[in-house]
């Protein structure tokens, strides 16, 4: 086995306020000096069809089709005028040769003559609107040339700053790069937490305490999020098909669960939200799917309504995650003196398959997260938090650690690890953040059996 830190950024997140489509980083490596290796980074999947470059072109390519359109019509338009000057040209011949009539004898046709001619000035009249579209025309033609002559710049520096590559064969290479990065990253196998950083902004909204989540079994191309704002007193779960449509506020669907929950410590996991139910340690599995309860069970023992919450109050009492070994439940009871109680739950019946105590006070915990099997608590919800504790449900013992993470809206209601994106989903304050997690990985090696 070859020991290594691997920085584990979650790759579909990395945005800001107004994010930009753009290359997002899958992962990086660093050595046990903390020297980067390699960081790996590639468009998501469907980039191609919707970066701002793709957007640009194909602007440009309707106002060219509408720019063809308006040259036909302008041509069909100076055919027929055509036809009115040759018109004109045949009475101009004609008028000149009356004039040379007259000329001759003026006395004994002027009076004949020039009835003729008024006849033929009446006839040239409507040409002079033929002539002032002419006007018009060449106008619009100029226009049309300095149009796309700057067209033409913009094409040109675009494809310049997009190289020798099409899209086609770029997205064909990313997706085997994609399926590279997967196959390595599989055989990463789970980690201890070494560094926190961050956080990431992801937006600003609700009140200073919810929880918002993607599911961490669902495939790479579902990327949904969901949000619940407020600690208590709603039972509204928002959901988005995307971090874009977050960020954007574009809801896809509402569900109005059958109960109200208490606290921000849900967890969404493999298609069904999991949460505490108001004023009890009854646990719901909501299926998102069937859109009803699928099953609840009470966590016994569990203390509940603020008698062991987290630092901060809020009902946190229980606290449920998911981490790579499944899904958990964190919570205190008074035969564990208040301290804090580890048990693993099956998915489906919400049965406790196993329970670890600890020592580690749970009204002294600022929030905890599980990652490989091993709970994480930091010693506050304020500003100078620090993951202080850790506790191995794998050898069953504990260690104090001095790892902080940067609280920089001043108050954490919500900290949670998503496996699938490896990273720290938070609620600061009103802002919905990300932190990247660095975890010491083995890798396994292809003759390791």
């Amino acid at each position: 086995n070859e020991a290594l830190e691997v920085n584990s950024v979650p790759y579909k997140f990395i945005v800001t306020i107004r994010p930009k489509e753009g290359w997002q980083v899958y992962s990086s490596a660093q050595d046990a000096d903390g020297r980067c290796i390699c960081t790996v980074v590639a468009p998501e999947q469907n980039l191609c069809s919707r970066d701002a470059k793709s957007r640009q072109l194909r602007q440009l390519l309707e106002k060219i089709q509408n720019m063809s359109q308006s040259i036909e019509v302008l041509n069909l338009r100076t055919q027929r005028d055509f036809q009115y000057v040759m018109k004109m040209e045949s009475q101009m011949k004609g008028l000149r040769s009356k004039f040379r009539q007259i000329e001759s004898n003026r006395r004994t046709l002027l009076t004949k003559n020039f009835q003729e001619l008024k006849g033929k000035m009446n006839d040239l009249q409507p040409l002079i609107p033929v002539l002032e579209q002419y006007k018009t025309d060449a106008t619009l033609i100029s226009q049309f040339k300095e149009e796309i002559r700057n067209l033409s710049l913009v094409l040109t520096a675009i494809q310049e700053e997009i190289g020798a590559y099409d899209y086609e064969e770029l997205q064909q290479r990313v997706l085997g790069l994609e399926g590279r990065l997967r196959n390595c990253m599989n055989k990463l196998t789970c980690g201890k937490l070494m560094k926190i950083t961050g956080p990431i902004t992801v937006k600003t909204s609700g009140t200073r305490f919810g929880a918002w989540m993607t599911d961490p079994q669902a495939s790479p191309k579902n990327n949904k999020v969901w949000y619940m704002d407020s600690y208590t007193n709603n039972k509204i779960v928002r959901e988005y098909k995307s971090v874009s449509d977050f960020v954007s506020g574009v809801e896809s669907r509402t569900y109005n669960l059958p109960f109200h929950w208490a606290g921000t410590n849900h967890v969404v996991y493999n298609g069904s939200l999991y949460y505490n139910k108001y004023q009890s340690n009854i646990i719901v599995r909501y299926s998102f799917e069937s859109g009803r309860v699928m099953t609840q069970r009470a966590l016994e023992s569990a203390g509940f309504h603020n008698v062991y919450p987290y630092t901060w109050g809020g009902f946190s009492d229980i606290d449920l995650m998911a981490d790579e070994l499944g899904l958990w439940a964190i919570y205190a009871t008074n035969q564990n003196a208040g301290n804090i109680v580890i048990s693993q739950l099956d998915p489906l019946t919400i049965q406790v398959l196993n329970t670890w105590n600890t020592e580690y006070s749970k009204r002294n915990a600022g929030e905890s997260f599980m990652i490989c099997g091993t709970l994480y608590i930091t010693n506050s919800h304020l500003t100078g938090a620090k993951v202080y504790y850790s506790y191995s449900t794998k050898t069953s013992t504990y260690e104090y650690m001095d790892i902080p993470i940067h609280n920089q809206y001043f108050h954490m209601s919500m900290l949670d690890y998503n496996a699938r994106d490896r990273a720290l989903y938070g609620w600061n304050n009103g802002h919905q953040v990300l932190f990247n997690v660095t975890l010491f990985h083995i890798i396994k090696t292809d003759d390791e059996s």
